[in-house]
This record gives C-alpha cells, structure tokens and sequence, in this order.
C-alpha cells in the first residue's frame, strides 16, 4: 500500500525517522536490537510484513542457522521485548518531538507507524505500512489516542527534566565504549568491535543496570563506564578491561584475557570471555554492586532508596541474618509500593516471604502456607512485570518448590537459564534445586559451577557442594566443604553438619553440631523431620538424610 495516500507522510519520512532513532544516544539498544529494528521496518516498508516471523528474524538477524527451533530457544521473543522497552524510552526522552512514531505491538514483528498529533486529527490514524490494511480506528479511539499521547508527551517531559521514572526507579548506567584495537590491523579491529558487541549483548541480560553505548553525547546518568583494549598477534591475542567510575575516572575493576585467533575458536573465546566480563560486573555480587553499595546512604530519594533495597537483601543474604530481614522486608514492601512497575522489588519481596518460611523453627504449616502463597503471587507478578527478568524466576522457581509443585518449578528454572546462564545466583538456586528434587547428577555440577563463578560470598553453594558429596557417597569431600563454609548462625548449616560427620565417623564433630542445635534451635530438632520432607524432592533421600541425624543423636518426632 502507498503510505503516502494514507497519511502525512510517506516511506521516505519513516526510513528518516529509523535513521534518526539509530543514531540518537537515547535510544539505548544493543547492535542486535538495532539490527532487528531495521530489518522489520524495511521489510514493512517493503511490504513484505507477512513474512516476518521469528524464524526469519532469527536466520536474517541473528545469524541462526535454518535449524532454527522458534518454540525452543526465545531468542527472538526477548529481544523484541528488549526492543519494545528501548523504544518506549526513546519516545520518552529524546524522541519526545518526532512527528512519526515507530512501534513493534505485542503478539508480532510487525512494524507500525503513526504520526503524532500535529497535523489535525485524521493524523492521528496509526498507518501500517503493510501489504494488508488493517482496520481503521473510529473517530471516538482517534481522539482518546491523542489525548493518551498528550499525557504521555508530559509526563515523558517530567520524567525526562527530573531523572526520576514513575513506575521504576533510577538504576545504575554502564557505558560500554568500543574497545580500542592496539595493532592497527584489520583482525584487530574486528576481533575489538565483536568483543564490544558481545559484552553488550552479555550485560544487558542483567535487568538492574542500564547499559548504554556512545552513540552521541552521553547523559549524565552514567555512572560507570567499561573501556579496553586488544593487542593480536598472528596466533593469539590478549584483551584488557576495566571498569571505572566516571566520577573520578578511579579503576573498580580490571582483567586480562588471553585467547588464540585461530578461527575454530575465536567465536568461542569471544563468548566465553564476554560471560566471565558479564558476571564479574553485573551480577548480584559484582563490581557494581560493590561500588553501589559503598554508595548506600540514609534518607536518599525515593528512586535511588528503592534500588539501595535490593542491594541490602543481598548484603542480608551474604550472612544469611535473621536479624536484618524485618527491616529488609519492611524496604523492599515500600520499594514496590512505591514503583509498583520495579519487578525486581517483587521478585526479591517474594524471596524475603520463602526466607521466612524456610528460616522459622519450629515449622508451623499452618502459618507458612500463607507466606508461600503470597511469595509465589509476588514472583507471579515480577515475571508479569518483566518475563526475562531472571531474579523474577528464581522467585517463582523456589515458591513453586515450597508449594510442592516440583515438576512446574523446574521447568521455571529451565527458562531462566535459557534467559541468562550467567547469572550465577540463578545458577546456584537451580541446581539446588534440581539436586535437592533428587537430580544430583544434573543439580550438582551447577551448584559447583556457580560457587567457582561467583564473585561474592560462596559459603552458600560450598554447603550446597557439601551435601552432593555426601548424596554422591564421597564423605571425606563432604567433611571438607562443610568445615570450609562459613555460616555458623544458619541453624539449617549446623543439621547438615551434623549429618555429615556422623555419617563420616567424625562422632565429636557431631556431638558437637548436637549441642549446638540444642542450645539455639531445639524446635528445629523436635519437628526436623518436616523440616526434611519439605525439602527433600524424594522420600528416600529424606529418610536417607533423617538416618545420619538419628546416628548424630538427634530425637526427633518421627
């Protein structure tokens, strides 16, 4: 259909309005998403909408090959949700002016176009510019369209002059700049540009930071900023990186890698390298959080005091305190009061709730339903609010767990590690999951995996690492993981410990763990045979675990 003869303005004014949100510094996408935007539009301009599935996306953009499954890997669906936010802050902030307005809706890749509210109201019918007519809005639509897009443009105007969003709050900005290439040489260059793309593509699968790359001026929302370098030879090459605070351009965190450039594996190298920058920067325990959390400081403004919340349920996490939850829970019920769009205030509100639970002696079934109950529709509604935000899985993954419902839990912790694998909490989480639900074979590699990748505290998954040996018959590695973790108030430590060294022979070691349960936690002793059906996935390793506690001379109701 010829655009022009339906609106005011023609194939020509939509490519110029593509060109100028590609090259603007607010539209803040990755080379991926930026690939994909133009590859909808031309193929809509071109009338070719019809054939724009996720199948053709993955193979013309993302370089998939033929075999491409849609309905197993959610590649496609991602980024296009990735896109659709990048998009909805462009048109917020420096698209906030421009007369033609692009969009991907939900259910499709279609590109559509319509023209803001400045040429009469015909001018408000969006126009699609598609080999297929689409319905026209009626006149009573057209007319609350405009209005919506009038209260749109103010508050995109307050949001923009204030730094400060309605639904979330102010999160942390990474500039990526384009790692620079030290020899000159064509390879070099490459290997530098694919390496920045990379990163890029790794660190925004991370929902609690903003990446950004200098497409222009950069704002002064950014905080950080990744810079490196690469010198190649004719057989291997070596990459710099750091991370330094804009501020006072101090370095926060640095690295070198050293890979080969023979073709085989380069593309490998790339990615492998990529995942490690990833998950020592943006993770829960990375070098932002630890910068961040120098930073945290009493009485800050609603949008950063919602973000400072999550950083101290981790810092609550690392100790595992149970004094410090109360005023955890207490922040981050406020945090998602006060943006209830922040789906990572959900998802970690939902965590406190299972923490509760699982982290209350004696157990009472009566009072822990209820928590679960309203930490599984907390999770709900973060994976609601953002289906790729990994932190929002795992609270679902593990609220389902406590629910009982195993199967269902498993398949959440699937996803999430389609979405981000280099989230090493997540990766934690579920192969605990998976090893408690009675897949050690499958649950124990990640839990060890996740303690070597983790940059934070690791006393969590070297219990976790504990117990698959002691599951797996190997006690002496057992004896050694438990007596290596650091976690001596968590009265759930000292059952497995207890546990272990019976079960190794080590009889004054359990004594000892006995005492201790029974001077802290003698409820958690008289009712620790729930304790294990909750959590134990199969009865026989429940009773195999209840077994080493009886040999521990633990009483316990049976």
């Amino acid at each position: 259909m010829n655009v022009h003869q339906q609106a005011d303005f023609s194939i020509e004014d939509c490519r110029d309005q593509l060109t100028r949100i590609l090259a603007s510094a607010d539209f803040q996408a990755t080379d991926r998403e930026r690939r994909f935007l133009s590859y909808v539009v031309d193929e809509t301009l071109a009338g070719r909408s019809n054939l724009i599935k996720a199948y053709s996306i993955a193979v013309e953009v993302f370089d998939r090959d033929t075999s491409f499954d849609p309905q197993a890997d959610p590649i496609v669906r991602v980024a296009a949700g990735q896109l659709r936010r990048a998009l909805e802050r462009y048109y917020l902030t420096g698209g906030l002016a421009d007369p033609i307005l692009i969009s991907i809706p939900k259910g499709g890749y279609v590109a559509t176009f319509s023209l803001r509210g400045t040429r009469g109201p015909a001018a408000e019918e969006p126009v699609y510019a598609s080999a297929y007519d689409r319905p026209r809005p009626k006149p009573l639509l057209i007319a609350a369209i405009g209005t919506l897009l009038v209260a749109v443009a103010v508050l995109g105007l307050w949001s923009y002059s204030s730094r400060l969003s309605p639904r979330t709050p102010e999160l942390p900005h990474l500039l990526v700049e384009w790692f620079d290439d030290m020899g000159g040489s064509n390879e070099a260059a490459v290997l530098a540009r694919g390496l920045t793309q990379e990163i890029v593509g790794q660190l925004s699968k991370f929902k609690d930071i903003v990446v950004v790359q200098p497409l222009g001026q950069v704002g002064p929302d950014v905080e950080y900023v990744v810079a490196g370098s690469v010198d190649m030879s004719d057989e291997s090459f070596r990459f710099r990186v750091r991370m330094l605070s804009r501020a006072d351009g101090s370095v926060l965190w640095a690295h070198s890698y050293d890979g080969t450039t023979r073709v085989a594996d380069l593309l490998k190298v790339q990615s492998e390298i990529a995942a490690d920058v990833a998950t020592s920067l943006a993770q829960a325990y990375g070098a932002i959080f630890e910068a961040d959390a120098k930073r945290i400081v009493p009485g800050a403004p609603n949008n950063r005091a919602a973000y400072f919340c999550t950083l101290s349920y981790y810092s609550y996490r690392a100790g595992f305190d149970p004094q410090a939850l109360p005023s955890v829970r207490s922040c981050l019920e406020n945090a998602a009061e006060r943006f209830p769009a922040y789906a990572t205030a959900w998802a970690l509100l939902s965590l406190i709730y299972i923490d509760e639970v699982r982290f209350r002696y004696p157990f009472d079934s009566a009072g822990s339903t209820p928590l679960i109950d309203r930490a599984l529709a907390a999770a709900v509604r973060a994976v609601e609010l953002e289906p790729t935000n990994v932190r929002a899985l795992q609270a679902q993954m593990i609220a389902l767990y406590f629910k009982g419902e195993i199967d269902a839990a498993m398949r959440v912790g699937s996803r999430g590690m389609t979405i981000n694998p280099n989230d090493t909490v997540f990766l934690g989480e579920y192969g605990y999951r998976l090893a408690l639900s009675g897949n050690w074979k499958e649950g124990c590699p990640l839990v060890e995996e996740a303690r070597k990748r983790n940059p934070g505290p690791v006393a969590y998954y070297e219990v976790g690492v504990a117990v698959c040996a002691y599951f797996n018959g190997d006690l002496p590695q057992a004896v050694m993981w438990i007596r290596k973790a650091n976690v001596r108030g968590n009265a759930l430590y000292h059952v497995i410990a207890a546990a272990i060294f019976a079960e190794g022979g080590y009889a004054a070691d359990a004594e000892g763990e006995r005492a201790w349960l029974m001077q802290h936690e003698p409820g958690l002793v008289t009712n620790v045979r729930q304790e294990a059906f909750l959590r134990f996935g199969r009865s026989e390793d429940a009773e195999r675990f209840l077994g080493s506690l009886r040999k521990a001379g633990l009483k316990f109701s049976e």
